[in-house]
């Protein structure tokens, strides 16, 4: 079993997508944890609607935590991946393996869901899944 750290910003919804699609499709090779450099506190709402109801996920045990905590717990982790340039410039001086760091740049999708449609969410945050679930399936392919 692997233990993989996904970092963004906000730890509101890019990082929840790839821990939440780790655990929950490729749990039987690893073990995925999310943080954020300067989290939000909370999971997005429509981030977390989604992952709930369309893919059915248990969201139970998420939360929005700072990745300081994993350098404290000094938690054993086999990979960290940033998931936004944000969180790769502040993680990646500061973190004590850089071997172990990854960067994906993906799009945030919480900033394209003010005032959209219920439609227009859904839209986004699928594409915003479907990006990550690609780069998640990509990695792996890769690391085996």
């Amino acid at each position: 079993m692997r233990n993989i750290l996904f970092v963004c910003t906000g730890n509101s919804a890019r990082s929840i997508i790839a821990e939440c699609i780790i655990n929950n499709e490729h749990s039987d090779t690893f073990k995925a944890y999310s943080a954020g450099s300067n989290p939000s506190g909370k999971i997005n709402e429509d981030i977390k609607e989604y992952l709930e109801n369309i893919k059915k996920y248990d969201l139970k045990d998420y939360n929005s935590k700072n990745f300081q905590k994993f350098i404290d717990e000094k938690t054993k982790l086999d990979h960290v991946i940033t998931v936004c340039n944000n969180a790769n410039n502040e993680v990646c001086p500061i973190w004590p393996n850089k071997n172990q760091i990854d960067h994906w740049d993906i799009e945030d999708p919480v900033s394209k869901l003010i005032n959209k449609t219920p439609e227009e969410k859904f839209e986004i945050i699928t594409k915003t899944f479907n990006n990550i679930n690609q780069h998640i399936n990509d990695w792996i392919n890769f690391e085996k």
